[in-house]
């Protein structure tokens, strides 16, 4: 099976609920939080050029990765989906490593991270570079964390005040931010 992996434009918009329907029964299926969107919002972000959109090559909807940012320090890779008859397939590695090239491209300097449950994606991302690190490497800006709340684990995180909850935090610091955070520990 082959699939066209691509930056997602405007025209993708219809397939927006599809996306969020698949996200949300995903997540069920695995008894895992995660945080929900609305169409809407996955159409925000096709037409802003912050996503990844997978097709079959028989032409059906096949997978869905889009992008976060933050204060420009911080991008996260969000929202990935697969549809379930394209699972096994490796497509959800293709997706990682387009919307991480996609990061990379529109955010060289930003650090890069991802909160998951999933084992599949903790192995994309070490591929990729990330690292596990604690939820303080993380940004600290109130919309992330907001983002949460339609999660079913919101009320652990919060209970353990935002230092964890059940999600592996991972992220990925470009080689010039690690040579600048080295640069600062030596001089101390």
């Amino acid at each position: 099976m082959t699939f066209v992996v691509r930056q997602a434009i405007a025209e993708d918009g219809k397939y927006a609920q599809m996306i969020c329907d698949e996200m949300e029964n995903s997540a069920k299926l695995r008894g895992t939080g995660i945080a929900k969107r609305t169409p809407e919002y996955i159409q925000k972000k096709m037409q802003e050029g912050k996503a990844v959109i997978a097709f079959s090559d028989d032409g059906l909807w096949a997978g869905f990765c889009y992008i976060e940012t933050w204060t420009g320090e911080f991008v996260a890779n969000s929202g990935l989906i697969v549809n379930p008859r394209y699972r096994k397939f490796g497509l959800a590695r293709d997706i990682k490593h387009a919307i991480f090239s996609l990061s990379r491209k529109k955010y060289p300097e930003a650090k890069i991270f991802g909160l998951t449950t999933g084992l599949a994606v903790m192995k994309i991302n070490s591929e990729l570079g990330y690292w596990p690190v604690t939820y303080s490497e993380l940004t600290q800006d109130e919309d992330f964390w907001s983002g949460c709340k339609s999660c079913v684990n919101y009320d652990i995180l919060m209970s353990k005040e935002r230092k964890n909850c059940l999600c592996t935090a991972m992220l990925y610091k470009p080689k010039k931010s690690q040579n600048n955070e080295e640069e600062s520990s030596l001089s101390l």
